[in-house]
């Protein structure tokens, strides 16, 4: 803040008569200068309040990921949805703009959205940089409200708000909204957190797995090592030892290396009837370099002739057969919609219980399906619920190997 001492009060009135009396309209003219000088003070350090008065409201969105990640699309279009319905945007060029900019202002809000690139930047030394970066944008920007998408921006960014006055809305937390400690319980969670969270919906895909492909009776598992897929392998595990799979869990791959990942699909697909591909995206190759996950989805897709699954719409639409839609657009809308009972109706986050949005569509890729000779199973009576015909994976690697 400008020091009071450091702000030139108004125009220096000099005489050169120092014992000449002052008249009365030099008088009403000196009373007028420092009156105006006053204001002009008040102005600059009240300055900060007087935008608040402008009933401009600040939320600041901090993604775990990248703007390119499929995931972290899907999310974005639920946030900009939301925002759109609830008139926060005034238009569509302002979604446009919001995208493109990562920032916009409308007659209503100031948005921003910063971006932690987990996925790409995902040792301990790199995130805790990344969370440094939005500590400070967080104090500059001064948001009224803070949102936070998956685990990552959750975990790191979270905890170091908790109990603070900017209330605090998550999206994206995988199976507990409880294992950060921001929430004391679903029904009461206490503090200036509450959110959305994922349960997963890896039961009912797995039924559905097993209506297009009767026959399968063991999975296999191939997942990177981060936190959200060993937060999806803790639950699987979970359900088979309370015997709610349909499916027995043979073996679990789970790695960061992408040569042990690559042999370790070989032999899951010597040795399952059906492959659960879940995250691929903290992978390295030998000199230490990330592996671009549709790279190795389009090597996985190639390579391994099995029927698999995935829990997001982001998989499937990357390749593989079919997956329970615990849907990304539905998480950012949600997270949204929890953030305007805050900003507008006045509720507080200590008794918003945190939420799990509904299933998405069950869905089938017709490429994958037409890899796997399973067309026939497409047009019986499996439950399919949208059918999506192309591989970004393929698209994006055409000719590789």
């Amino acid at each position: 803040m400008i020091q009071p001492e450091s702000i030139a009060t108004g125009p220096v009135l000099i005489s050169a008569d120092r014992d000449r009396e002052v008249q009365p309209g030099e008088r009403h003219g000196i009373r007028r200068a420092m009156l105006l000088s006053v204001l002009f003070l008040l102005c600059l350090l009240l300055g900060g309040n007087l935008l608040l008065a402008s009933g401009k409201q600040r939320i600041l969105i901090v993604s775990s990921y990248h703007r390119d990640y499929l995931w972290s699309q899907d999310t974005q279009r639920g946030v900009n949805h939301a925002l759109l319905e609830l008139r926060y945007f005034d238009r569509q060029e302002q979604v446009e703009r919001f995208i493109r900019d990562d920032q916009v202002e409308t007659s209503r809000v100031v948005l921003r959205k910063l971006w932690m690139d987990t996925k790409r930047k995902s040792t301990p030394e790199e995130m805790e940089e990344s969370a440094r970066r939005v500590f400070e944008e967080v104090h500059a920007f001064a948001p009224d409200l803070l949102i936070l998408g998956d685990d990552n921006a959750v975990r790191l960014i979270g905890s170091h708000y908790l109990d603070t006055p900017i209330p605090v809305v998550f999206w994206g937390v995988n199976m507990s909204p409880l294992k950060y400690g921001l929430v004391d319980s679903i029904e009461r969670p206490g503090h200036n957190v509450t959110g959305v969270y994922q349960p997963g919906y890896l039961r009912e895909g797995l039924a559905f797995l097993r209506r297009l492909v009767p026959g399968i009776r063991t999975l296999g598992v191939l997942a990177d090592d981060s936190e959200n897929s060993q937060a999806k392998i803790k639950e699987l595990q979970r359900l088979e030892e309370a015997g709610k799979l349909p499916v027995k869990v043979l073996r679990t791959v789970v790695t960061n290396d992408e040569s042990t990942w690559k042999s370790g699909a070989w032999e899951l697909g010597k040795t399952v009837d059906a492959i659960y591909l879940t995250n691929h995206s903290t992978i390295r190759d030998a000199e230490g370099r990330l592996v671009d996950q549709l790279a190795l989805g389009a090597w996985y897709l190639r390579h391994i002739v099995k029927p698999d699954i995935g829990d997001a719409k982001p998989f499937v639409e990357e390749g593989v057969l079919c997956g329970a839609d615990d849907s990304g657009y539905k998480q950012g809308y949600e997270a949204v919609r929890m953030a305007h009972r805050i900003l507008a109706e006045g509720e507080h986050p200590s008794t918003m219980p945190p939420v799990a949005p509904s299933r998405g569509a069950l869905i089938v890729n017709q490429t994958r399906a037409r890899q796997l000779r399973l067309e026939a199973q497409l047009k019986s009576n499996s439950g399919v619920e949208e059918i999506l015909d192309r591989s970004s994976a393929l698209d994006r690697y055409p000719g590789a190997p």
